[in-house]
């Protein structure tokens, strides 16, 4: 058995952060059930030239830039979903998804538009990409626009992973959010959501942050936190009894420090749910022999260590400083990738 079948077998549904078709079809035979797509990955696809005449036909239709970059990100992303789609059928809706970003644009701070006018369009845009596709889940950010979106695009019947999530308070918003929209639907039969929690990215703030830590605790609050929520999320779902599983997204589960082993975060979270990991984080865990993995999940650290989590992380300070950060790593990546597509139409003479 290799590392990672030994992770799926603990329970672990393993996701791949990227939907590069090469990466899709290795992973895919590593035993991993659905796939994510961002602008980075996208962008860091098109700067291989592999898909120049892709884009060169887009050119052709007449599209402006705008228009090629998501006519692009379609393309890469459908051509995930086929190779997850298999799965989709065999757990009637349960896995085998890939999930679709929504304009981050929306939350550059240059946008015009309301909070209210933001999800708006982005109702407007879940619908848009969602339309025709069995699985493909519609991505969201936990932003206030974000989160007034949800409880649309779940009565609408789309399947959604809500992202940039830091806090308990974030995702207690969305899933009510998400619960209330689920309700207006005719039947539960094909309601799926998931929620994705950023674990190293927090112990990136809490080593610069909240230095006073012992050694014991640091290091450790990216996966209390996101085990916590996860806990959380099991007690709460589990009442309604409902045909699909509501899951959380165990997401950056790459290590950071390179000091701190590639299965950091990866052990530590295996038995449940979804880690939706790098693909080097995959490669580096497949490139220990002989490494297993059991249910690791419920198991906290000690209660002093806990204690001491509680008495010095300011959560709602740290949720504010990560989320001003991922929200500028959000927009960011659109506007690269718009000028790169800029960029190839003058190298490709179109």
């Amino acid at each position: 058995m290799t590392p990672l079948e030994s992770l799926i077998s603990s329970g672990t549904k393993l996701w791949l952060d990227s939907i590069d078709p090469d990466l899709v079809v290795a992973n895919r035979q590593f035993g991993a059930t659905g796939a994510t797509s961002n602008p980075i990955i996208v962008a860091d696809l098109i700067k291989t030239g592999r898909f120049d005449g892709k884009l060169a036909e887009l050119m052709r239709q007449g599209l402006d830039d705008h228009s090629v970059a998501w006519a692009v990100t379609d393309f890469l992303v459908n051509q995930a979903q086929q190779v997850f789609l298999p799965v989709w059928e065999q757990t009637v809706g349960n896995d085998g998804y890939v999930s679709f970003e929504l304009d981050p644009l929306l939350e550059d701070a240059t946008c015009p538009l309301s909070t209210a006018e933001r999800a708006a369009k982005y109702v407007e845009l879940g619908k848009k990409w969602s339309a025709g596709h069995k699985n493909r889940m519609i991505k969201v950010p936990a932003t206030p626009a974000g989160l007034a979106s949800l409880t649309e695009l779940a009565a609408a019947g789309i399947p959604l992973n809500v992202t940039l999530i830091f806090s308990t308070r974030q995702y207690h918003i969305a899933r009510e959010a998400v619960w209330k929209g689920a309700q207006r639907r005719g039947s539960l039969a094909q309601f799926k959501s998931v929620y994705s929690i950023f674990v190293s990215r927090i112990d990136v703030y809490t080593k610069k942050h909240v230095a006073q830590l012992s050694p014991a605790a640091q290091g450790q609050v990216g996966l209390v936190n996101v085990k916590r929520i996860w806990a959380d999320n099991e007690q709460h779902w589990g009442q309604y009894k409902l045909p699909l599983k509501q899951e959380i997204v165990f997401a950056s589960t790459g290590t950071k420090d390179p000091a701190e082993s590639a299965d950091k975060y990866v052990g530590a979270l295996a038995g449940s749910d979804i880690q939706t990991n790098p693909p080097a984080t995959n490669e580096a865990v497949q490139a220990m022999a002989g490494q297993t993995y059991t249910r690791a999940v419920d198991k906290l650290p000690t209660e002093g260590v806990l204690a001491e989590i509680d008495r010095e992380v300011d959560f709602a300070k740290m949720e504010n400083f990560l989320m001003e950060e991922g929200l500028k790593k959000f927009a960011d990546p659109q506007k690269a990738l718009q000028q790169l597509i800029v960029d190839k139409r003058k190298s490709l003479g179109l």
